[in-house]
């Protein structure tokens, strides 16, 4: 379970694959501020995430007797350690949040290429957390989503 301030937010996301940033749906971009970029932006069968400089915005889409959106906001510095997990196919993002609870989103059907893009999150975020500017070269790689090995 994932909580923020004592309240629970989701039991999980499971992303699983990454959505062109360009082909996002136009809501997603009301979220996001002038003085951020996007990363990147996952899907589920039905939800979205997106990573970008300052925040994490998780849209839960769900559907009781009609179309609901729930919209979660976790800025970088109301997080005060991370985690990533690699595991064969799929890994897993562990959020410590400063009111101590986990948030875990969880990635499935990955390939070599979304375990690096998932490594630069990682990174932007730690460096966010640990108060470090932000590394310009993960954050124009991610932007132009060119993740080529070097």
């Amino acid at each position: 379970m994932a909580y923020i301030k004592y309240k629970e937010i989701t039991k999980y996301f499971n992303f699983i694959r990454v959505l062109d940033k360009d082909k996002l749906p136009s809501y997603i971009h009301e979220y996001i501020f002038k003085d951020e970029e996007i990363l990147t932006a996952y899907k589920t069968s039905t939800d979205h995430g997106v990573f970008t400089t300052k925040k994490i915005v998780l849209f839960d889409n769900y559907s009781l007797f009609g179309r609901m959106k729930h919209i979660y906001t976790i800025p970088y510095n109301s997080i005060s350690s991370c985690s990533v997990m690699f595991f064969p196919g799929r890994a897993e993002l562990i959020l410590y949040m400063d009111s101590g609870y986990p948030v875990r989103i969880k990635f499935i059907n990955m390939k070599s290429i979304d375990k690096l893009r998932l490594r630069l999150i990682y990174n932007v975020i730690m460096q966010v957390v640990n108060n470090q500017k932000i590394d310009t070269n993960i954050v124009d790689k991610l932007i132009r989503d060119d993740l080529s090995f070097e």
